[in-house]
């Protein structure tokens, strides 16, 4: 049977009122867990008021050696 670890990762959004995402500061932080087997499982922000975003987490899992 196939395990997996998981790990959250928070991402705060920027910008005065908030909802700025650094999507290029993202990817390089996804490449850099990528290279050490980590892919993303789920994502999803963490919500405000009027649509506004906090954050955005992203949950990320990796196989398990036997």
């Amino acid at each position: 049977m196939r395990r997996f670890e998981y790990r959250a990762l928070e991402v705060p959004t920027g910008g005065f009122w908030g909802g700025k995402v650094e999507s290029q500061e993202i990817v390089l932080k996804l490449n850099e867990l990528g290279e050490e087997g980590w892919e993303i499982s789920t994502s999803f922000s963490t919500n405000l008021y009027e649509g506004k975003t906090h954050s955005v987490i992203l949950i990320l899992k990796r196989e398990l050696a036997e």
